[in-house]
């Protein structure tokens, strides 16, 4: 069963983490190897955004990509800061990994913090 989810909120969760990041909607396209126009129109909620792309944008943005899909769900940003003075493809391809182990790391530490909590029972 496909998973379904609310596009308007994906679309403005995305535009808002895009707005903030300072990233423009061509270096994203560039980076999701999709047009701009299809960044546009997600934004604007003309079109949903898949779960490849909102995979890649989690990572990207280093939030699960339950942020995207779920109201409830919170976005606590990771602690991160770079310096360029321009921002190419592969700069945000290596950004999208580093977060992706970052939220790895994340995730293993709320894990090992609920299996201490049960250990005190």
């Amino acid at each position: 069963m496909a998973t379904v989810y609310k596009s308007e909120l994906a679309g403005e969760r995305f535009s808002e983490l895009r707005k903030k990041s300072g990233f423009t909607q061509s270096q994203l396209a560039e980076y999701l190897q999709v047009d701009q126009s299809y960044i546009s129109k997600c934004e604007k909620n003309e079109r949903k955004l898949s779960l490849d792309v909102l995979e890649k944008v989690a990572n990207l943005f280093g939030c699960p990509v339950d942020y995207f899909i779920n109201e409830n769900s919170n976005y606590s940003p990771l602690p991160t800061a770079f310096r360029a003075d321009a921002v190419e493809t592969q700069d945000l391809e290596v950004i999208a990994e580093l977060n992706k182990i970052a939220l790895n790391l994340r995730f293993m530490e709320e894990l090992l913090e609920g299996v201490e909590n049960d250990g005190e029972d």
